[in-house]
């Protein structure tokens, strides 16, 4: 990079390249690229540019975290010019250098976005249309926005993610969706495969593509909702789960909020965290488990329900909760009359957060209710009572009334 005159160091610049290469290029960017000293960007970017543009071109190594961190000390005095796929801030490049060194050191010209190409040549509106990055993620973070009716494009690593969608969505209960898949976008080898999710007849493709879905549920297909309180079918479990009313009232208690992150201690079969995650996915949460079994049971929940991201830790609480990141949001579904639990809890949240706790047993109802004189909140009691049959009548088997206690820092 090259110095100013103050001697501070010129910002990278980072230009967002399609697939119809050069001759997509706006002018402003062909300057940019022209007046640079060095070019990074992958070898197929890099074979974009025109031979007699008299840059040093230099590929990214792989690993390539590691030369993102050292961009701005690797080409000292030299203009840098980074070439990205079509937008670089969308699950790019940009983004990336933006975190590392802040929006002061880099500067971003975008290219239309393989999302937006996608959309319009569906003919979809962006707003109405959800996008799901899985490049060097879990590709589970697909299945909460498979719901009947709803469009989606997910974007992913290479060419075998379209077939790796349609099969995600059979396995789900969607095999009518539509999936299109759309490769080289822009470009003079654009292409469009298309066919349902249950017969998807292609194979690897082109590792420039976009896959779209337009989900549609099949006959037998109960779709999950995206409100709290899934059905309790929906979880694997050995009996230790907050069951489906209580839990619908536990996590509109714990109010989570985009990017909050939540303490599920005790997690048993992990439903707090895993439907914490699913209101929105930036939601973060960490499911505390002592027993191995219960955590590995936990894990398969979470990836089934679309929330790989879940973190695990096995331990016993308060001890495992020792160096874990400040909660906005903690709750203890058992265990309160453990010593030193709910303090612990108490003072690793952070100022606003919320501790949730619940109790079944008289001891630790009494916990609860000390508490609850010291530091106030809401001390509720919830009965829940199911019809059941009764001979050839049905009468009302009342489930073991739940105490819960909620208080915020």
């Amino acid at each position: 990079m090259r110095a100013d005159e103050q001697g501070t160091s010129a910002p990278v610049t980072v230009v967002g390249i399609g697939a119809d290469g050069w001759d997509g290029l706006p002018p402003v960017a062909r300057r940019v690229i022209e007046g640079a000293d060095v070019l990074r960007g992958s070898a197929r970017q890099l074979g974009l540019v025109p031979g007699d543009v008299p840059a040093e071109r230099v590929p990214w190594p792989s690993p390539m975290a590691p030369a993102l961190a050292a961009l701005p000390e690797a080409h000292p005095g030299r203009r840098v010019v980074v070439l990205a796929s079509g937008d670089p801030m969308l699950s790019g490049v940009g983004t990336a250098l933006v975190r590392l060194h802040g929006p002061g050191a880099v500067h971003v010209l975008p290219h239309p976005s393989s999302a937006s190409l996608a959309c319009a040549r569906l003919g979809w509106a962006v707003e109405e249309t959800a996008l799901v990055t899985v490049v060097g993620r879990a590709l589970e973070l697909v299945t909460p926005h498979v719901t009947p009716g709803r469009r989606l494009l997910v974007l992913g690593s290479d060419g075998g993610t379209p077939a790796e969608v349609a099969a995600l969505c059979a396995r789900l209960g969607y095999g009518a969706s539509r999936i299109t898949a759309l490769a080289q976008l822009g470009g003079p080898a654009e292409h469009v495969l298309t066919g349902s999710a249950a017969d998807w007849p292609h194979g690897v493709v082109d590792p420039l593509v976009v896959t779209a879905v337009e989900a549609v549920a099949d006959e037998a297909t109960v779709p999950l909702p995206v409100v709290p309180g899934l059905p309790d079918e929906a979880f694997e479990d050995d009996g230790q789960l907050t069951k489906r009313d209580v839990r619908a009232v536990t996590l509109a208690r714990l109010a989570p909020l985009p990017g909050r992150l939540l303490w599920d201690v005790g997690a048993g079969a992990g439903s707090i965290g895993i439907e914490w995650m699913r209101a929105h996915p930036s939601c973060r949460a960490v499911a505390v488990e002592s027993r191995p079994d219960r955590a590995a049971r936990i894990r398969g929940n979470a990836a089934r329900l679309g929330v790989p991201g879940l973190q695990v830790v096995e331990g016993r609480a308060p001890e495992a909760l020792a160096g874990l990141p400040a909660p906005d949001a903690v709750f203890v579904g058992g265990g309160a009359t453990t010593p030193d639990l709910l303090d612990t809890c108490w003072a690793a949240l952070r100022p606003g957060g919320r501790l949730v706790v619940t109790a079944v047993t008289l001891e630790s109802e009494a916990v609860l209710a000390g508490w609850f004189a010291r530091v106030g909140g809401d001390l509720v009691r919830l009965s829940v009572a199911h019809g059941s049959p009764v001979g050839s009548f049905t009468g009302w088997r009342p489930a073991m009334p739940v105490t819960l206690l909620s208080v915020v820092r």
